[in-house]
């Protein structure tokens, strides 16, 4: 049985988006490179910014990585000095990640970097057009989106 047509008439944003995204993740990554910095990192040192004190457990299941892979990631950061991994004093087995002021001053050159791409990519819209697509993504995106880090440490 042949499945029933599909309406021509609908637009279909699937691949517009995936062509949209495929622009600026080739860009975004030729922009990290000299930062010392890959996707990955950023989107971690990023949700890092907005959750101080969270756990490392907590960081895996935002990010949605296995306890291998964060263990590798942080690896990373800490090597050079982005994020610091200490043990929660609530549980001496838990280990608390945070940004260091390397890691921030970091993030804030990706920022910058990365909203010149944006800029780039998206450059036929207009700051109105730009603010009603985010809205619209953020929306969208909100529908099954990553959980909040619930355990920050609240002694520093």
């Amino acid at each position: 049985m042949a499945p029933p047509p599909v309406n021509q008439q609908t637009h279909r944003s699937g691949a517009l988006l995936d062509h949209l995204a495929r622009r600026i993740r080739l860009r975004a990554e030729s922009v990290l490179a000299p930062l010392g910095l890959r996707p990955r990192h950023l989107v971690a040192l990023t949700v890092l910014r907005g959750n101080e004190g969270c756990t490392q457990q907590a960081l895996a299941s935002m990010l949605e990585m296995d306890g291998t892979n964060i263990v590798g990631l942080l690896n990373e950061l800490e090597a050079e000095a982005l994020i610091e991994r200490r043990r929660s004093p609530e549980d001496r087995r838990r280990h608390v990640v945070d940004l260091t002021d390397a890691g921030v001053d970091r993030l804030c050159k990706a920022e910058c970097a990365l909203a010149a791409v944006e800029n780039e990519v998206l450059g036929a819209l207009d700051e109105t057009q730009r603010e009603t697509l985010y809205r619209l993504l953020e929306q969208a995106a909100s529908n099954g989106g990553p959980p909040v880090c619930t355990e920050a440490v609240n002694e520093r």
